[in-house]
Parts: C-alpha cells; structure tokens; sequence
C-alpha cells in the first residue's frame, strides 16, 4: 500500500550544503567554474525538455520515453563531468564514495521494480492478441472465448504489482538524504558533490512520476523544494508545476488508468464487451468491425510504447550498473577505503572490496 502523502519536509537539516560551493576565502578556478556551469546549463535544457508544447502528452508513453531518456542522459553527464574533472577514485573522499553507492543502489531496486511493472503490462497485450485471434476464427463458441480473455485482462491489468510499492519507501529515503556532504579542500569535489545533487533531484522526482503512473497512485508523487540560487531551479520549479498540475489532474478524472494508451486500450475494451457478452447485433456488422479494428491498432500502438520504454528504462539500469562497477574496480585495484556492505547491493558478497 502506499504511504499517505506527508508535509513537505525541508532538506536542509544541516544547513544549506550549497555554502559548500564558495566558503570565504576560497573560489573555483575558471575551468571548473565552466565545467560546473556547462552541466547546470545542460541540466536546465534536459529538464525544459519534460514540459511539452501539449499537457495531453504528459503521461503518454512517448512522454515517459523522453523522461527516461532524458535522466539516462543526465546520468551520462554526470559520467562525463567526472571523468572531465580529472578526479580519480583515489582523490575521492569516502562519503562521496558512500553517497554514490547508495544513490546507485537504489536506482538499480527502482529500475527492477520499473521493468517488473512494464512486464507484467506487455503480459496483458498477449491476452489482447488471444481475443483478436478468437474473434477471427470461425468458431461457433468465439464470443464466449473472448469475453472470457477480456475477463482476463481486466483482471490482469487492475492487480496490483508488489514491487512497484516498494518504490515510495525508496524515494523517501533518497528525499531525506537529498543533502550531500561537505566538502573541504577539494575545489574538484565541491563541483562534483553539486552537479550530484542536480542529477539527484532530477532523477528522484522523475521516479516518483514513473511510481505514480505505475502505481495508479498520485500519493507516489513528490514535490520537491530545492535552492531558488541554483541557475537550474526556476526551470526545475516549471516541470514540477507543470507536470504535477495535469498528473493531479489525470487521475481525478477518475480514469480506469492514468497511462493514455492504457486508457485507450481500456476504452476500446469497454466499447466491445458489451457486444460479445449480450450478442448485440451481428457480429458482421460496421459497429463491430470498427469496435475490433480500434482494439487491435491502440493494442498494438500500446504494445509498442510498453516495448519502447523498456528499452530506455533498461538503457538507464545499465548506465547506473556501469558507473557503479566502475567505481568498486578502482576501489578494488587499490583505493584505501571501507566500503559496507549496505551500499554494495544484495550480491555484496560478491562486491567486497578486497
């Protein structure tokens, strides 16, 4: 079950961990104060991106495609700046290190909990083809076949996916530990600590769409407050308004789902029933043949979203799977520093730095 929305709850328990960023007495170099403002200058692009010239686009599986891609995208960035920074492993201290593993861990359990749940919505196309397929035959029994495959799906389509409610305990967690450490004598590790916590930000509330489209829950999403000085903020603060407006928006309207293919699906379900169920006409009649001929092509057209998006959501579970083992490589290759347990995931015994 999802947990009731709670108040909103400030971030910066310990003060504003941005102060971080240019203490008295100490100032970025002008080539890390470019590489810090090209990835907050990116970042404000890849987030613009979210708000579509059409709000009935929002919740559309093209849509959620760009908002995968586009976290994808910033996760590379992050890769980059890194590597950009000339900051090796050995120059890390060892609460970023602690702050990157445990982030990553827990993108990893969101994007098994996002592929689980697109799994399950594809099994339910399998039961579509099942109903077409009857519906073509010449069998004397077709209609009740049907209906019963359509009984099926309907039932597939409204339980409930045990994994995609983990997601908000998760998101929660990744909202309390939005601040990142400090950080001393490392202008390098200043720059690296707020580009994580723009790509954080970013990526929480991105998921916590994902969770509530998922999830069939508006309680999963999240409304996030970060730092008004942040040159990426009031572009950030847009999407959230935006998107949060016709989300809310969405599902009360009262919808079977708040995915817009799913719901043409749905609507297409509801339009046929009634026709194989009470024997409503010929089944040769125009009514019927366009009732079928619409299921099949926002069938197919959901099918292709679903297919889509599994891909990018995969895409993005590979790039956090990369960056991690990269990181416990180079821990492993010589890098002076305890790692537990906790942030090396479930195959820890596996990942022991040793």
């Amino acid at each position: 079950m999802s947990r009731p929305q709670e108040p909103h709850r400030p971030f910066f328990h310990f003060g504003n961990p941005f102060r971080m960023i240019s203490p008295k007495g100490s100032q970025l170099s002008p080539r890390l104060l470019s590489l810090l403002n090209s990835f907050e200058g990116t970042l404000s692009e890849r987030l613009q991106k979210l708000v579509p010239k059409n709000k009935d686009d929002i919740l559309s599986l093209s849509w959620m495609k760009l908002a995968m891609e586009s976290l994808s995208e910033i996760h590379c960035d992050i890769k980059n700046l890194i590597t950009e920074l000339e900051l090796p492993v050995t120059d890390w201290d060892e609460k970023w290190i602690d702050v990157y593993l445990d982030i990553s861990v827990k993108l990893l359990d969101i994007s098994i909990a996002f592929t689980s749940e697109l799994t399950r919505l594809n099994q339910g196309h399998l039961l579509l083809q099942c109903v077409l397929h009857k519906l073509e035959s010449n069998h004397p029994d077709q209609c009740i076949r049907a209906c019963s495959s359509l009984d099926s799906w309907k039932k597939h389509i409204g339980s409930k996916n045990p994994r995609v409610e983990t997601c908000r305990p998760i998101l929660d967690n990744l909202v309390e530990s939005l601040d990142l450490p400090k950080v001393k004598n490392s202008a390098k590790g200043k720059v690296l600590m707020r580009a994580m916590y723009g790509a954080k930000v970013a990526t929480v509330y991105i998921c916590s769409v994902f969770a509530a489209a998922f999830s069939g829950s508006s309680k999963n999403l999240l409304d996030l407050t970060v730092p008004d000085t942040l040159p990426w903020a009031l572009v950030f603060s847009n999407v959230q308004t935006t998107v949060n407006a016709e989300v809310r928006n969405i599902f009360s309207s009262g919808n079977f789902t708040v995915l817009k293919e799913l719901d043409a699906v749905d609507a297409c379900v509801k339009k046929l029933y009634p026709m194989l169920r009470d024997g409503l006409g010929p089944l040769e009649g125009e009514s019927f043949k366009k009732s079928v001929s619409e299921l099949r092509v926002t069938s197919e057209k959901l099918s292709d979203g679903l297919d889509s998006i599994s891909k990018v959501v995969d895409g993005f579970f590979k790039i956090v799977l990369t960056g991690r083992d990269a990181l416990l490589c180079n821990i492993r290759e010589g890098v002076r520093v305890t790692v537990p347990n906790s942030m090396l995931g479930r195959n820890a015994e596996d990942q022991v730095v040793r």
